[in-house]
């Protein structure tokens, strides 16, 4: 079978890299300023809600907690999500969409969060949204702030947030 990537081991590498720096500067003493994420997106999650409230346990009627069967259905969002790989805490948004104004929006809550002179790695696929002219544009205005260690093409599995949201979703991770 033909990679359809021509820079596939290069970018294996890289990514592979990437965790291997999380496990030395786990290890390490030194504390430099650095945030290692592995990013990704799930569009298209059925938002639903309740058409009638639960109804809780009752002695001789109900054991555990009942639901009802209906739902109403309020349309489809998207989850735009990081693991932080050096200290395990997830950041999430919910958005209608994944464009590039929602990823960019997503970069600067993550600008806020981590302290101003450390570098935030970020490891994730080449989707439109993270290569677009508007991302570019902000990225030149925080620089050296963020780095980007992108995916191979049709190798999702090497992001660990991947792996999260396949189990989430209760799929397999391998395609």
């Amino acid at each position: 079978m033909k990679k359809k990537d021509p820079d596939f081991d290069t970018k294996m590498e890289q990514v592979l890299h990437v965790y291997k720096e999380v496990e030395i500067y786990k290890k390490s003493d030194e504390k430099e300023c650095i945030a290692i994420l592995s990013y990704d997106e799930k569009p298209g999650i059925q938002a639903i809600g309740n058409v009638s409230p639960d109804l809780p346990p009752s002695p001789f009627k109900y054991s555990t907690w009942a639901k009802d069967y209906e739902y109403k259905r309020y349309g489809t969002i998207s989850l735009l999500a990081s693991i932080d790989l050096m200290n395990g805490k997830i950041y999430a948004k919910v958005f209608d969409k994944h464009r590039s104004v929602e990823f960019i929006d997503f970069l600067k809550d993550l600008n806020e969060t981590y302290a101003k002179d450390s570098i935030i790695k970020i490891i994730l696929d080449n989707h439109s949204a993270h290569i677009s002219k508007e991302t570019m544009k902000y990225l030149n205005s925080v620089p050296n702030r963020f780095k980007f260690v992108f995916t191979p093409v049709h190798a999702s599995w090497l992001n660990i947030i991947e792996m999260f949201l396949a189990k989430w979703q209760g799929r397999s991770c391998v395609e």
